[in-house]
């Protein structure tokens, strides 16, 4: 199993090759980019905040030139958006949209059959903790976040919640800085 720093040095190398292909990402009509490398997950500004917010946070466990990589790489995704903040606010609600069809789909599957569907729980909820940073960053200026958008999330958080037992961490215990319970409380446990 992979340890956390090496997941760590991993979202770093995958970060820095999402915000060099992010203008480019921008231009194209394709919501999942494929990058060059085949073992790096699909390129999406979801996939990309979702590894901004957690190295971000997660700082202090990275050396110094992985920080100052860290720098670099969101400076050169600040540069690859800053003239395209409608694509980019657009492409943002696109991939909300789909990734709240995902987790719809997946709170089906726990409330059809919860044992089969829990199981995995800690790689499934990934797709939740992309959509918090869809949110996080459509929340910010530029940006204007769909509030529709945001209902449907609060709506599956209550559906969740009904089913939810509290419970350990379910990402490494490292990670629980970026992920503070209160606003995460979907890392803290699993549907039951």
């Amino acid at each position: 199993m992979i340890d956390s720093n090496e997941k760590l040095a991993q979202d770093l190398a995958i970060l820095q090759e999402m915000a060099s292909q992010m203008e480019e990402y921008l231009m194209s009509e394709t919501l999942f980019w494929s990058m060059q490398y085949s073992n790096m997950p699909k390129l999406t500004l979801g996939g990309y905040w979702l590894r901004q917010h957690r190295l971000t946070a997660l700082h202090p466990l990275l050396t110094g030139e992985q920080r100052a990589e860290l720098t670099r790489a969101i400076k050169t995704f600040e540069t690859a958006v800053s003239d395209w903040v409608v694509r980019t606010e657009q492409r943002a609600h696109a991939e909300l949209e789909m990734r709240i069809r995902q987790w719809s789909e997946y709170l089906r599957d726990v409330a059809g059959d919860g044992s089969a569907a829990t199981a995995n729980y800690g790689a499934r909820v990934e797709v939740r903790a992309i959509m918090a940073a869809l949110v996080s960053q459509l929340q910010q200026p530029p940006y204007k976040l769909d509030q529709s958008l945001l209902k449907t999330i609060l709506q599956q958080d209550k559906a969740l919640r009904a089913r939810w037992q509290n419970g350990p961490f379910v990402w490494p215990e490292e990670w629980q800085p970026a992920y503070p319970e209160p606003e995460f409380w979907w890392l803290y446990g699993r549907p039951h």
